[in-house]
């Protein structure tokens, strides 16, 4: 008695200790997640939910297309006849040859591409003869971004935190703008040297073809944190040199913070139909284990039948008179026996057995009149004889039987 009260003890101050824990763990607040993200349905600091949201107001007459495939797929599939922009933010825009060739020709046919982030990638680097360098510092500045056009001269705009002071390291300058600049604190590693402010491009416009690349090497700059703290105008001055051509491509598939399924079922999880099936093929199996655990009972005992002694008890009187012969009383049982069963199954009175009993027999039996009146007289034959043989005893058995077929 005194173990099974301990152990309840025991087990309530376990669960008491599981639930504290899961409590404390649902009311304490999460940490900030600082990773770069970019994505559209991000609301951490690098994300680009608020950013996402705002294109149709910076874009009123924009049709706003959200991509989740690769460049190259897009623009093999979309129609050539009308002009559109397709933006790309993300800390690194990886871009291999086929797509960048496609971009390419995207941008050759009038088109306009935006990208912010501090790389895309080789070939593109060099068709466009334009370099790229990031400054890190041991500790983070202030960099201060403002936009060389006279109507935006003497705003400035300050980014304090995740900041690369990337930037444009060569540009070609026959056919590159530069349309904005980043001005940061460079470090010296060495002693005694003073630390120095440089300015340096960030943001440019470079044609190509019919069409133009704008580039800026801070894509901080288009993320939640500093749209919500006072940089959104940085944001919409330089989107303003997109043109507002009536479909607006927006980049989700080359971001840091895109869901990557590496499961081995990643083909199935990736198309509807599929995925919604083995979901509800794995639910439908949960609950048929949860149902079918309830419903289980335990094996129930096999129980052997009472034996049927009225069987061998008949089986033994048979044998008696069998080896008795004594064959008349034998008979006169059975033809008792058989006119009960004439008068419960078919309800007639035997006690006169004449041709309107036998027809009315036939008529309920289903069978031939003729049939019905050879088994009674051989009935009435064997009750008026006195004596009986085995043979008398058989041939009565085999037409009872074959009456009651």
């Amino acid at each position: 008695m005194t173990m099974d009260r301990r152990s309840k003890i025991v087990i309530a101050i376990f669960a008491a200790v599981v639930v504290g824990i899961i409590i404390t763990e649902i009311v304490r607040p999460k940490p900030i997640n600082w990773s770069p993200s970019y994505t559209s349905t991000d609301k951490i600091p690098f994300g680009c939910y608020v950013l996402y949201n705002e294109l149709p107001t910076i874009f009123p007459n924009d049709s706003i297309k959200t991509v989740e495939k690769s460049v190259y797929d897009v623009l093999v599939d979309r129609d050539t006849t009308m002009a559109s922009n397709y933006i790309f933010i993300n800390e690194y825009v990886e871009l291999d040859k086929q797509e960048t060739n496609q971009l390419l020709d995207y941008v050759d046919q009038g088109n306009t591409v935006f990208i912010a982030a501090t790389g895309f990638g080789w070939p593109l680097l060099d068709t466009l003869n334009i370099t790229i360098a990031s400054d890190y510092n041991l500790k983070e500045g202030t960099a201060i971004l403002n936009l060389t056009h006279n109507t935006f001269n003497n705003e400035e705009f300050k980014l304090s935190r995740g900041m690369f002071n990337s930037h444009f390291t060569s540009i070609d300058s026959t056919n590159t703008t530069i349309l904005g600049q980043i001005t940061y604190t460079k470090e010296s590693f060495l002693e005694n040297q003073p630390e120095v402010k440089v300015t340096r491009p960030n943001f440019i416009k470079t044609p190509f073809g019919k069409g133009h690349f704008i580039i800026n090497s801070t894509p901080q700059a288009y993320s939640n944190f500093y749209m919500l703290k006072g940089n959104q105008d940085y944001v919409a001055h330089t989107f303003s040199y997109v043109q507002d051509t009536g479909l607006l491509y927006w980049d989700n598939y080359k971001k840091s913070g895109r869901i990557i399924i590496n499961s081995p079922m990643r083909f199935v999880l990736t198309q509807p139909a599929l995925k919604w099936g083995y979901y509800l093929g794995v639910l439908g199996i949960l609950l048929f284990v949860l149902f079918r655990g309830k419903r289980e009972q335990r094996i129930i005992p096999v129980i052997e039948p009472l034996k049927n002694s009225s069987v061998e008890f008949a089986q033994a009187v048979g044998s008696l008179y069998h080896q008795n012969k004594d064959y008349t009383d034998l008979i006169h049982k059975k033809l008792n026996y058989f006119l009960a069963y004439l008068r419960n199954r078919y309800h007639i009175d035997t006690s006169q057995l004449d041709e309107k009993t036998i027809q009315v027999l036939a008529l309920r039996a289903g069978k031939e009149v003729g049939e019905t009146k050879n088994l009674i007289d051989f009935v009435l034959n064997l009750k008026n004889k006195s004596t009986h043989t085995e043979q008398d005893s058989i041939e009565l058995n085999k037409r009872i039987t074959a009456f009651k077929q």
